[in-house]
């Protein structure tokens, strides 16, 4: 059905159309993906250049996925209680932005070390109400698909930024002050888009209709049309988020997965960043398509992630190919995962909510990631036996959580 708006008045600027608000912000996240995971491809020997041990670049490593993952939920509060999303995202996007620069700009380690984490803190800010923000417009474009959109832009930047430093740097002879620098282009970018779009787009919720929140039981739908903001989430949001806990629990880290090509002989270092590039390809494709087939069959579709992540226990096979497979799977796990996930999310709590909601989504999948690493690293030093194992038995434990969770919702009675 085409969409209708009503005719501005003078001096009106004239609403976007959903799927050019959810395009438009698919951009800013391209760009704003260049910068920062342009910057994530080469922290590690940056950091080395500058005097960091091995040990130094693992533990900041693992602190900023933490800071970016686990502060999403006080964020979210934070959010929620002031309701300025568009402030929120905008700050959140100019940390990350201008932190990266500077960080090349700096050589010495520890100013180095802390804009790093501020850019991973940028990440934090951001991420609650901008998702907000797009669950606005997918009202109208279909969840799935709009979040799907939105992962498959994002991917392109991170195999982009990548790309981008790498020629650089060969161009270059290896000057990282002028990798860094380069970046500072797509964020001036981002930061425009975004202006641009608040201004065409003052408060995104308009695209929610009355249906949209009467859908919502115990009180939500009230809430959704008011406005009024809530610390309650709804029991069906737990045990949803208890499931996609589990999951992540099966889901095998990169770096293992490259630990373990390399020690055996099986790919270079040169080919590594090239099979990450692989798994940021299918990334970006499985959101699009999985994103598509939830807006269609529902989020059973969802049932293939534990399904996959099974399958992407390969890559600790014994041959090459078996890891070009194995991650190339392993890539349309997370691709689903921070996607369609996050569209199921806004089915289940009302608008007012749903910043608090990505905040605990994000913070309870960064614990189980942290947990994941650490113990499938212990696995796979005993046995890489062990730690298949492990991963095997995370995804028939988490197919079945998510089974019984799903099947609960009113969407998923029989006969409907």
């Amino acid at each position: 059905m085409t969409e209708q708006h009503p005719a501005p008045a003078r001096g009106v600027t004239r609403l976007l159309r959903p799927w050019h608000f959810v395009l438009v912000f698919g951009i800013v996240s391209l760009l704003a993906d260049m910068v920062y995971e342009g910057a994530r491809s080469i922290i590690g020997p940056y950091l080395a250049a500058l005097g960091a041990s091995a040990t130094v670049v693992g533990i900041v490593a693992g602190a900023g996925e933490f800071i970016g993952y686990g502060l999403r939920v006080v964020t979210g509060y934070a959010v929620t209680r002031t309701r300025h999303y568009w402030s929120w995202t905008i700050l959140g996007y100019a940390l990350t932005v201008l932190s990266v620069p500077l960080i090349g700009a700096t050589g010495i380690l520890a100013p180095a070390l802390l804009l790093y984490g501020t850019e991973r803190l940028g990440k934090a800010v951001r991420s609650p109400a901008k998702d907000t923000l797009l669950s606005h417009a997918s009202a109208k474009t279909g969840r799935g698909s709009a979040f799907g959109v939105h992962q498959a832009l994002d991917q392109t930047g991170a195999m982009l930024g990548p790309l981008l430093l790498a020629a650089v740097l060969v161009w270059n002879g290896g000057d990282y002050r002028l990798a860094f620098g380069v970046l500072i282009v797509p964020g001036i970018l981002v930061l425009a888009l975004l202006f641009w779009l608040r201004h065409r787009v003052p408060d995104p919720i308009v695209y929610e209709g009355p249906d949209d929140a009467r859908k919502f039981g115990d009180g939500d739908a009230e809430e959704a049309t008011t406005g009024a903001s809530t610390r309650r989430l709804p029991a069906r949001f737990w045990q949803y988020i208890a499931a996609v806990a589990v999951l992540s629990l099966g889901v095998a880290p990169f770096p293992l997965l490259a630990f373990h090509a390399q020690t055996h002989g099986l790919l270079s270092d040169a080919l590594v960043p090239v099979v990450f590039a692989v798994a940021m390809a299918t990334d970006g494709l499985s959101g699009l398509l999985v994103g598509h087939l939830h807006d269609r069959y529902g989020p059973l579709v969802l049932l293939a992630v534990p399904v996959t992540a099974g399958i992407a226990a390969i890559a600790f096979g014994g041959s090459t190919l078996l890891i070009w497979i194995g991650v190339a799977v392993w890539g349309l796990v997370n691709g689903v995962l921070d996607s369609t996930v996050k569209a199921v999310v806004t089915e289940l709590v009302s608008s007012a909510s749903r910043a608090i909601a990505f905040g605990w989504l994000a913070f309870v999948r960064g614990c189980s990631l942290l947990i994941a690493g650490a113990t499938l690293g212990a696995a796979y030093s005993s046995s890489i036996t062990l730690a298949i194992t492990v991963v095997i038995a995370a995804n028939i434990i988490g197919f079945v959580g998510l089974l019984l969770v799903l099947r609960r919702l009113p969407q998923y009675t029989p006969g409907r």
